[in-house]
Order: structure tokens, then C-alpha cells, then sequence
């Protein structure tokens, strides 16, 4: 053997370059890519795409690690059967739900774009992850598919001592406006109602006023509106006795919130801009246990930064069963007992 081939046979062996593991939360965007590829071959995730899905991952993996503390830090007796991790999610449904919310830009950890509750599946023994838009993705949703989308949306409160009027749209006025003075900065007053305002700067012509009474917006309250938002009568315990107090809630906030529903949900949708992940969208609105949920959590909600439904083995929600069969929910609402913020941050609006 040769001098030179006896070197080389002494070297060390090269070593063998291996990918690094994909972490959990880019396997999870992979499994988007993969869906979105079964329903549109083709069509590439984009990046925007998988920093959103970065968000869902983040955010469901925290609702679960939170919620696991707490299942096992119950009495055994009371404590869910089925473990909040990632082996007990419904991955098919929610591969699919996350790429039609992706696509639309909504990011859940912005506040108020969508709110994500697991709430258990019976049927198959898992998790399932519900998908609540809220009012800031309610705007998303109206400026991506609406048709003839004003410039700007004005939502104001109206209080007892404020001036206001509006202008309607007549053979002498083509404009349609309002005059609005605030009289008194630190003592409005009640609130007696609201308005919103659609304004188009290439044509004032279009624009539209919708003034709404304080009864207008009472009758979108829930039935069984939470204190803790609207204000109002609400049980306490003091020394193992209930006594009823009232509180002030958050009914500026709430109202206010409303009319803003109300303002972008006027805004029609234009067919040509509906693709799969509005179908997607609206199939999951439409979802009779997804409404449920929601009701339960404007009823019962209370004010904290982050909300999560956690059921109790009695009082899961079975999807398969029929509208006969189907329970009601009795879902516990829980908030973060530290969290200092209002409403601006919470699900039902």
C-alpha cells in the first residue's frame, strides 16, 4: 500500500450530514400544508400562511397545557377522563378548520380575531377545537369578501348630554351625514343609543348612516346576558350565604361592541371573492354545537383575559348525537383569575 493510500485509510470517516427534527409546531404546519394540498392541488402554503399557523399551534398548545394542569389538579372522581394533549386532538377537523382561517388572516393571538375552545367529542373520544371569530375578525372577514367595501366605518355611542343629529339622504340633501358634539368630556350622561357610519371618499353619495336606540341594541344582548359584561344583578357568597349585588359590567364597552357587530355584519358579501376557506368559514358558523358553545359563553362568561370552556364527563357534548339526543352544554367558563383587562380581550365580542 502506498504512502498516500495509507493516509487516507487513516483518516477518520466522514460523517453524515442528518436534517434536523422538525420541532412540533413546524410538523404541525406541515400537516397544514399537506391538507391544504388534498383540497387545492397546486396551490403552495405561503409564509404569511405558516407564521399564522405558528400562532395556532402556539395558542392551542398553551389552552392544553393549561387545561391539563387543572384537570389533574381535580379530585380523581371529577376529573375528565380524556387528557388535554396533542394525541387526544381531532387533527383531521382541525388541520382543516386552521387552513381556512389561515388563508383568511385571522391570527389568534391577536385580540380579537378568533377565539379557540376544545370541547369534547364523544363519539371518538377526543377533542375537538371550536373556532368563535371575534368582532375585530368580524372586520377582516366583511373587508376581504365584502362587496363595495366603504373606506371607513365610524361607530360612536350616543349619551344623554351629547348633541346629535342625522342627515338623511332627501331630494335636497344627496349626502347622507350627522352633526355629533360631545358636551360634557367626563359626564355624558346615560347612554340612550349609537350609530355607525359607512363613508366612501370617491363617492359621498354612497355614504350611509344607521342609527341605532338603546332598545335596538338591548335586543342583540343575550337572553341571558352575564353580569359580568352587561352589568347587573349578580350571586355572590359571603360568610356561606348568597346574597345578590350589583355590578357595573362592562356595558359601555358591550354596547359599543354591538353596534360595531352590527356595522360589518351589514356588509354584503360579494360571490366573486367566495373561495374554500369562506365555504369552510361559514360551515363552522353554522355549526349547531359551535352556536351552543358561544351561548354558553356569553351567559356565563366572566371577565379575564383568556377564556376556556372545560367540560366535565357529565356534561360533554357529543356531535354525533342527534337534535333530539344532544345535550345541552353545561360547560364551566373559566378566565385567568390574574388577568386585569376588560372585555377588549375577552370571547363573546
Amino acid at each position: 500500500m502506498s504512502e498516500t493510500q495509507q493516509a487516507v485509510s487513516q483518516q477518520a470517516p466522514t460523517a453524515v450530514a442528518t436534517a434536523p427534527t422538525p420541532t412540533p409546531a413546524e410538523r404541525f404546519v406541515n400537516q397544514l400544508a399537506k391538507e391544504l394540498t388534498a383540497l387545492a392541488p397546486g396551490e403552495a402554503v405561503s409564509d404569511f400562511q405558516r407564521r399564522l399557523g405558528m400562532n395556532y399551534f402556539a395558542k392551542i398548545d398553551q389552552t392544553l397545557k393549561d387545561l391539563e394542569k387543572k384537570r389533574m389538579a381535580k379530585n380523581e372522581q371529577y376529573r375528565e377522563s380524556i387528557a388535554y394533549t396533542w394525541g387526544n386532538i381531532n387533527m383531521s377537523k382541525l388541520a382543516l378548520d386552521v387552513v381556512a382561517f389561515t388563508k383568511i388572516g385571522l391570527d389568534p393571538l391577536q385580540p380579537n380575531h378568533i377565539n379557540l375552545i376544545p370541547y369534547a367529542n364523544n363519539a371518538q373520544g377526543r377533542y375537538d377545537i371550536g373556532f368563535i371569530p371575534g368582532y375585530r375578525g368580524m372586520e377582516i372577514k366583511a373587508k376581504k369578501y365584502g362587496y363595495d367595501v366603504p373606506d371607513e366605518v365610524i361607530v360612536e355611542l350616543v349619551y344623554s348630554t351629547d348633541k346629535f343629529k342625522q342627515h338623511k339622504r332627501d331630494k335636497d340633501n344627496h349626502i347622507e351625514g350627522y352633526e355629533f358634539e360631545v358636551v360634557n368630556d367626563f359626564q355624558r350622561g346615560e347612554i340612550i343609543g349609537g350609530f355607525y357610519y359607512f363613508s366612501y371618499k370617491d363617492n359621498p353619495t354612497k355614504n350611509r348612516i344607521k342609527v341605532m336606540t338603546m332598545a335596538d341594541i338591548m335586543k342583540r344582548q343575550p337572553k341571558k346576558a352575564s353580569a359580568e359584561f352587561w352589568g347587573g344583578a349578580k350571586d355572590v357568597w359571603e360568610n356561606g350565604k348568597k346574597t345578590t349585588v350589583q355590578i357595573d359590567g362592562w356595558k359601555e364597552e358591550m354596547c359599543w361592541k354591538t353596534i360595531f357587530r352590527a356595522a360589518y355584519n351589514s356588509i354584503t358579501i360579494d360571490s366573486e371573492k367566495i373561495d374554500d376557506a369562506f365555504r369552510r368559514m361559514i360551515e363552522i358558523e353554522n355549526d349547531g354545537t359551535i352556536q351552543a358553545i358561544e351561548a354558553e359563553i356569553e351567559t356565563h362568561a366572566n371577565k379575564g383575559e383568556t377564556l376556556t370552556i372545560e367540560a366535565e364527563p357529565v356534561q360533554t357534548i357529543d356531535v354525533q348525537a342527534t337534535s333530539e339526543q344532544q345535550p345541552q352544554p353545561q360547560a364551566r367558563v373559566e378566565a385567568h383569575e390574574s388577568s386585569t383587562e376588560t372585555p377588549n380581550g375577552t370571547i363573546p365580542f
